[in-house]
């Protein structure tokens, strides 16, 4: 076991492909169809698409198609008068969901997260540097302002701690790259939701909260004033120091019974 509390097993995270069943095909074909056609959160699917005909499958294998597809959150079926199968959205936070279930039996170490975080946000920063308005930098000060005074217990400096990645995830939600955006909030909250991590943010560290505050307000400084190349550099000394706290933390304090680890 890592000094951070992995506790992998042998098993690869994602299989070899595999021969699709039938019903998996006939979902993956009315996706395309959705996306092809144009459809929209909230448009009916037309009721000619999943006949056997069209389909070229039974009843049954057609049903099964879309109910896996509902699983999935991209469609919700309705009862009754003017009932039937339409578009859903499947949200960001239900993505997450998804994928963290996926890492709950094989989590990631504290290190690989921040392998990820070390290259990414020095990037998104620099991207979104002199691109902020004035609501995108006001929301980043507030978060902020949720850590800038001494906590008052050890449970307000816990939520403190996490309001410290409430300002990386807020920037990320910023990304005119959604995909970058969206792994950056997901590595954060992989750091959430991790028992190892939690354990550590829980631990008191009043000169914690110092350093995370300055390197935010240096970054939303750098951010006004269009600095890429100092905020890129500054970014990544921020993670690169966070990284080397979360790992000596993790390497003397014992992993929590029934769980795993910023």
């Amino acid at each position: 076991m890592s000094a951070d509390g992995d506790n992998r097993q042998e098993t690869a995270l994602v299989a070899p492909p595999r021969r699709r069943k039938r019903s998996d095909a006939i979902a993956a074909h009315i996706r395309d169809l959705i996306s092809l056609r144009g459809l929209k959160p909230g448009d009916r699917i037309p009721q000619d698409w999943l006949s056997e005909e069209e389909m070229q499958a039974s009843r049954g294998t057609v049903r099964e198609a879309m109910k896996a597809l509902e699983t999935q959150g991209l469609i919700k079926t309705r009862t009754g008068p003017g009932g039937g199968a339409f578009v859903t959205a499947l949200s960001g936070e239900q993505a997450m969901g998804l994928l963290s279930n996926l890492f709950l039996f094989n989590q990631p170490s504290i290190a690989d997260i921040y392998a990820l975080r070390k290259l990414l946000e020095p990037e998104l920063v620099a991207a979104l540097a002199g691109r902020l308005d004035a609501r995108q930098v006001a929301a980043l000060q507030a978060t902020i302002r949720l850590y800038e005074k001494e906590p008052a217990d050890a449970e307000e400096e816990f939520r403190q701690r996490l309001s410290e990645l409430d300002f990386h995830s807020v920037l990320a939600g910023f990304a005119e790259n959604r995909l970058l955006g969206f792994v950056c909030v997901f590595l954060h909250t992989l750091l959430r939701d991790m028992a190892v991590c939690r354990a550590i943010y829980a631990t008191p560290n009043p000169r914690l909260r110092e350093t995370a505050l300055s390197y935010q307000v240096r970054l939303l400084r750098l951010l006004r004033d269009g600095e890429a190349e100092t905020a890129r550099s500054v970014m990544r000394e921020h993670m690169e120091e966070a990284e080397r706290y979360m790992l000596e933390r993790a390497a003397i304090r014992p992993t929590p019974p029934g769980g795993a680890g910023r």
